[in-house]
């Protein structure tokens, strides 16, 4: 096998490609610039989210139970793409992919039966220990 040869010939569309990208990005600059509209007012250099200007610190510490719940939400998605993919390949997969997936969603059942159990899926108020009960 030989190396492809780079000569002029292959270079100029990848030149006239990136000349083109610059210009289009200095043009859309340069018409930001010279029709955006220029206003200072006090709420304009602060942060907002959705329209609503940010009160209190930004340092808020979240439940662990947001961050636990996300993560199962990854784990419980990524069975979603496998089973996609088994789904496209069912016919070349035959009784023996059948198999594999009823065990594989047999193991993400049992996963979310424990999860269940443990109440992480729970996001009521939570009942009081009797360890906590007897401090009361």
């Amino acid at each position: 096998m030989h190396a492809p040869v780079i000569d002029d010939q292959t270079l100029w569309p990848l030149a006239v490609y990136f000349t083109a990208i610059v210009v289009i990005i200095a043009g859309l600059i340069g018409l930001s610039f010279v029709l955006g509209q220029r206003h200072r007012e006090r709420a304009t250099g602060e942060p907002y989210e959705s329209g609503i200007v940010s009160t209190g610190s930004a340092q808020v510490r979240f439940d662990i139970k947001f961050y636990l719940v996300a993560v199962i939400f990854l784990v419980f998605d990524l069975e979603a793409a496998f089973l996609y993919a088994w789904a496209v390949a069912v016919r070349e997969t035959g009784w023996a992919g059948y198999a594999e997936v009823l065990v594989f969603v047999g193991i993400l059942a049992a996963a979310l039966a424990y999860l269940w159990r443990l109440g992480m899926l729970d996001w009521g108020k939570q009942k009081p220990t009797q360890e906590a009960e007897k401090r009361l």
